[in-house]
């Protein structure tokens, strides 16, 4: 079997709603997408009260599912071997918070299929999907890039802007 990565934060875990409930909550308005499109999180003014935010327990823990994901992997399950593998080594607290996430909104994924880790470079896979381009730079299987409002100006990478695209893309694959 042909086996999958696929990254936690931006894929099938929302961060952005987080984001913006944080922002809001300090600054007492709601960002307009305009206002962070195109700009990674740390990069909008005031944003280093979230920065600040990540490295608290219980931040990932409470994050949105991405639409379609877990249908999607279900699906790709049946064809593919799937591993979910995501940094979780800059933020102490995320490593329990992810797992936990996993274990509620992801509970037929395996244990063994989770993988932590700091550099995905050592990730041997047939395909990644990731929100990172330097994440999908060293990877030597073929990568596909997860829209995010931070890697919109991105164009090394085959772009896959939701669930859907991703099914689609691996049911041409299948043919």
């Amino acid at each position: 079997m042909q086996r999958i990565a696929i990254d936690m934060d931006e894929v099938i875990a929302d961060v952005m709603p987080r984001f913006l409930e944080l922002y809001e909550q300090r600054f007492g308005k709601r960002l307009k997408p305009e206002e962070y499109w195109g700009k990674k999180v740390y990069q909008i003014p005031g944003a280093d009260y979230i920065r600040k935010a990540i490295y608290e327990k219980g931040f990932f823990r409470g994050l949105p599912v991405m639409p379609g994901s877990q249908e999607g992997i279900r699906e790709l399950m049946e064809q593919y071997e799937v591993y979910i593998v995501t940094a979780a080594m800059e933020f102490r607290n995320s490593f329990e918070d992810k797992y936990d996430w996993l274990r509620e909104h992801f509970p037929f994924i395996h244990w063994s299929n989770i993988v932590f880790c700091g550099d995905k470079s050592i990730v041997q896979a047939d395909y990644m999907i990731d929100d990172h381009a330097f994440n999908l730079e060293r990877f030597s299987g073929k990568p596909l890039l997860y829209t995010s409002s931070h890697n919109v100006g991105e164009t090394r990478f085959r772009r896959v802007g939701n669930w859907q695209e991703v099914m689609a893309y691996f049911r041409a694959e299948r043919r």
